[in-house]
């Protein structure tokens, strides 16, 4: 081991043994809990096998509100935060006078923690005295019931998510408009192309391999989305807007039952993988986007 091998070791040595400590120890950790019924109160941690993943695959509830409440977050999510981050973008890449103001307010979201984020939005679409009833009722309209009905809660919810994650959208996809480069617009210009033929034909195609990475990362994370859903409605009413990683924490802290947890935790790891894994292999022969 030559001199300059040891010194890039000794480099890496810190961060490797921090991901050894903080992420390969508890990953493996969990994944022996999944394989016993490890309660708090019981401490013999017997071996079951795959009796908890089992269980959690022929939970009711996770089949039939978990993951139709994480998959519609998550498509839900991306596709709105999408549209309407790429729509930011599009108008910050024009020159208008008072740009670098309209620029410092779409990032204010940024600057934001999703959990003070979610405690504003909750008390905002509180059913007794919050600023959206008042105004309704202001208008003339019936106050609403916002976080005790499924139907009203998840789009409180959503709201939340993308009212975040739009400026994150806005600023990585003018990112890639300003890197594009300028002779395709010219000779569009020449051709006296307009805006929509433009933006089909030249933009959205030269600008789809920075969406698909945008969409790959920005739905990993919306799948494992906790803080938000736990702040405003703590997966009610009645676990109706429970999403996966609400599930987990349940299973594993409401109902001390780790094993169980950890289960549901290597499942949706599992599940989140190979999703990415699809939805990435889909998008890159959608787009023809070059490995």
């Amino acid at each position: 081991m030559t001199e300059k091998t040891r010194f890039m070791l000794a480099l890496i040595a810190p961060a490797a043994v921090a991901i050894l400590l903080f992420q390969i120890v508890p990953i493996l950790t969990g994944a022996n809990a999944s394989f016993r019924d490890w309660t708090l109160y019981d401490p013999k941690r017997t071996w079951v096998g795959f009796a908890n993943y089992v269980h959690v695959l022929r939970d009711p509830e996770f089949l039939g509100i978990v993951l139709p409440n994480t998959f519609g977050f998550m498509a839900a999510s991306v596709a709105c935060a999408l549209v309407l981050g790429l729509a930011i973008a599009l108008m910050l890449n024009r020159r208008f006078p008072g740009r670098w103001l309209v620029q410092t307010l779409v990032l204010l979201p940024l600057m934001v923690a999703p959990v003070i984020a979610a405690i504003m939005i909750r008390w905002m679409f509180n059913d007794q005295f919050g600023v959206v009833n008042a105004a309704l009722e202001g208008l003339g309209f019936a106050p609403i019931t916002w976080l005790t009905q499924r139907w009203t809660a998840f789009p409180v919810i959503l709201l939340t998510d993308v009212w975040l994650w739009t400026p994150w959208f806005a600023l990585i996809l003018l990112a890639g408009l300003q890197s594009l480069p300028p002779e395709p617009f010219e000779a569009a210009q020449i051709d006296a192309a307009g805006a929509w033929r433009t933006f089909r034909y030249i933009t959205l195609p030269m600008l789809r391999p920075v969406m698909v990475v945008c969409v790959v990362i920005r739905a990993i994370d919306a799948f494992r989305t906790f803080d938000i859903v736990w702040t405003i409605s703590g997966g009610g009413p009645a676990r109706a807007t429970e999403v996966f990683s609400i599930y987990a924490y349940v299973e594993s802290f409401q109902f001390l039952n780790l094993g169980r947890g950890s289960a549901a935790a290597v499942i949706g790891a599992i599940i989140i993988v190979v999703f990415a894994l699809l939805l990435y292999r889909l998008l890159n022969r959608l787009v023809e986007v070059s490995r």
